[in-house]
Formats: structure tokens, sequence, C-alpha cells
């Protein structure tokens, strides 16, 4: 999701969240929401946190978080009137006799327009240039909810800023315990974070998050945390781009055109088949160097070449990165996939540059059934990256 092609400094929205359910709990009484505008041009996210914990609290906290994104993402939205339609509409608790969810909504845009409502969250933190800074709000309260105190702010945020906001999980971890009585205090965990900033200050959204939840569990009592826990962020960066470029162009004329664009895309670059890296070798003149300590893989080896990040062979690599993709749960192997893999989630926008002449290798019928057509690789890996990654995907076949 990107600011429009004109944009001085286009803005990415790199968003993450990271979540851990009560201890002995299955389920997370945390809800976290998200939707992008149709126009990509605006991000809504939700953070509700459900009475107690277990199945009930992810009913409350589901309802919650699924209402607030519906009116969120109105441009008329009505805050005060909005969360008092949420409250009546909750179930009331048997044990309690209350109905009742926290939430958190966050409504930016790619041009750093920030609005942000609370109600029984801690207070988001926003961070520029690594540094907590406190941002303005309006406190208001609901006639028919007396109970039910909602701050709302309205900022403009730029480049290298951050957002978090997390449930009470994570601000409450540890409390009772000696070396934490009050909990995780808030002086503490904005400390963490400025240390953090300070030693990676490119760190991603997903690992701030991680570590957030991770410090948090830390502090219980064998890691064993007492309530659910959910962290979430948005971290306004300059857009990461890449291009893939696979397979040769129908037209053989049209090698050099493609080598070309190849040459002065703004971004990293990579080449996947020996014959779309012979291409790019041969109309810029530049030289190819096979690795030959990948020959033992089960894939075969990557080369290198000047100014491209990664050269890979064709479909076998494209196939086995689109799976390791499907099945990600947090590393890669070191093979070319495994490269290619990370490399794909490092970025944000990702271009396909598919050429669509056909290889007359692929037509063995001996080969695995799992071997596609190049074209049906991309689209498989393509609708991973935007419906698992929320990546911007393009592709144009040649």
């Amino acid at each position: 999701m990107t600011g429009q092609p004109n944009d001085p400094i286009p803005i990415f929205i790199d968003m993450g969240f990271s979540q851990c359910c009560k201890y002995g709990e299955s389920i997370c009484g945390d809800a976290f929401k998200f939707q992008k505008s149709e126009d990509g041009l605006r991000l809504t996210a939700v953070l509700s946190d459900g009475l107690g914990s277990g199945v009930k609290a992810n009913i409350l906290s589901s309802m919650t978080a699924v209402m607030a994104l519906k009116f969120a993402t109105q441009e008329d939205m009505n805050i005060l009137h909005a969360a008092e339609t949420i409250m009546s509409a909750l179930p009331i608790c048997q044990v309690r006799k209350i109905s009742y969810a926290t939430f958190t909504i966050v409504n930016a845009n790619l041009f750093g327009d920030i609005r942000l409502v609370e109600m029984g969250n801690p207070h988001f933190l926003y961070f520029r240039a690594g540094h907590h800074v406190d941002q303005p709000y309006r406190e208001f309260c609901s006639e028919k909810w007396h109970d039910r105190t909602m701050y709302q702010s309205h900022f403009q945020a730029g480049v290298g800023d951050r957002i978090l906001f997390f449930s009470d999980g994570i601000s409450q971890a540890g409390i009772g315990t000696k070396e934490y009585p009050l909990g995780w205090s808030e002086e503490s965990y904005i400390g963490m974070l400025t240390k953090l900033f300070a030693n990676k200050p490119d760190i991603s959204s997903q690992e701030v998050c991680e570590i957030m939840v991770d410090q948090a569990r830390r502090k219980e009592k064998s890691r064993r945390n007492m309530d659910d826990m959910t962290c979430a962020t948005l971290y306004f960066r300059p857009t990461k781009r890449m291009l893939l470029f696979t397979g040769p162009p129908y037209d053989s004329n049209r090698d050099r055109e493609c080598a070309t664009y190849v040459e002065a895309f703004p971004g990293d670059k990579v080449l996947c088949g020996g014959t779309t890296a012979e291409i790019v070798s041969r109309e810029l003149q530049r030289k190819v160097h096979t690795d030959l300590t990948g020959l033992n893989m089960d894939l075969p080896p990557t080369s290198e070449m000047e100014g491209i990040n990664l050269v890979t062979e064709g479909v076998f690599t494209l196939t086995r990165t689109s799976t390791y993709l499907e099945n990600f749960s947090g590393m890669f192997p070191d093979n070319g996939a495994g490269r290619l893999a990370e490399l794909l989630l490092r970025n944000d926008v990702i271009e396909f540059l598919v050429g669509t002449r056909i290889n007359e290798a692929h037509q063995d019928p001996n080969l695995p059934q799992e071997l596609d057509l190049r074209r049906n690789i991309i689209s498989r890996m393509a609708k991973i990256l935007k419906e698992k990654f929320f990546k911007e995907v393009n592709i144009q076949y040649v």
C-alpha cells in the first residue's frame, strides 16, 4: 500500500501485530482487525480486549472489533454514537452482569493524517525519530455509559514515525510480582523501545510487536501470562520495492527493453531462470558467476551478477518459494528459494516481469506434477503475497 506515484516521498504503512493467549487458553480474548480502503490510500485498524478470557472474551472482542471497523471506515462517523452502539450491541456477561470490551481505533492515510480513538485500552505510544512524543487528545464521555471514558487524537505523522497500541495484558505484565508489583510501567516499556529504535532504527513493525509480547511474557512467573497479550504497530516509512524478472519475452526483439527496465528499476532486483539471466547478461554486458557451493542442495545453485540482488534457476525455485511462503513459520532454508522468499517479505511492492515464451523443457510429462507453467506459478505466488503478507503486487507479461 503506497502513496500516489507523484508524491515527493511515497509513504508506506508497515503494519504488524503479535498475539499471545492467556496461559491455559487456546482462544485469545483480544481481537485485532484491519481494513484497507479500495483506493489503497487509507488503513483502518482496531484492537479490542474482551472482558475476561477464553471464548466469551473472544466473542466480545471480535464483535467489538468488527463493528468498530465498520463504523471507522465511514467518512461521517460519529465516534460517540458509534461507541454507544457498540456497547449496546454486546451481550451481557452472566457473571458480572455487564457488557464490556475495550477498543483502540486507528485510521491512517498515506499522507500521514492520523485519527485515533481509545476506550479502555492503555494509551497508545507515538515515536518520532526514535523518541517518544506525547500527543494531545480530547476526552469525552457517554451519557448512556457513564463509566466509559474515550480519548480522541488527531495529528500528522511523518516518514520514520511509529504508532504502538496494545491490550492491558502488555502493560500489566508481571503485576503482583516482586519485580513488577504494579505491572510493566509505561516508563519502563518506553525506555525499552527507545533503546530498541536507537539500535535498530529500521526494525519492522512485526519484529517490534513480537519483541513487546516476548518482553511482557518474560515478566510473568515462568513466562505464564495471566492475561491475553496483543500488540500492534504502524511504521510510516519510504516504500521498499522489488522487481522479479523471469522467463524470456515472447518476442526476442524485446530482450533489450526488458534488460534496460531491470537496470533502471529503483529497488531490489531478482532474476529467476537461466535464459532470463543470459538475456540480462548479454544485453547489459555483465558476467554471471554461479555459486558452486550450492551444488549439493536439492535445488539448482544460485548465481551472482553485478547490480542484481539474487540470480536463481527458474520454475523449480519459484515453485519451492511459493511453498515456503504458504507454510511460513518464521525462517526459511538457506537456499535460492529461501533467499528469494526473504527478499519478497523484505519489500512492500513486488513487481513481476514475466516472459511468456514457452520453455519446451517444461512440457516433459515426466516432470513433477507440482511444476506448473511459469505464469501459473507467479499467479499463485502473487496471491500468497497479497492475501497472507499484504503486499502490493503488480504483474506485467511480456
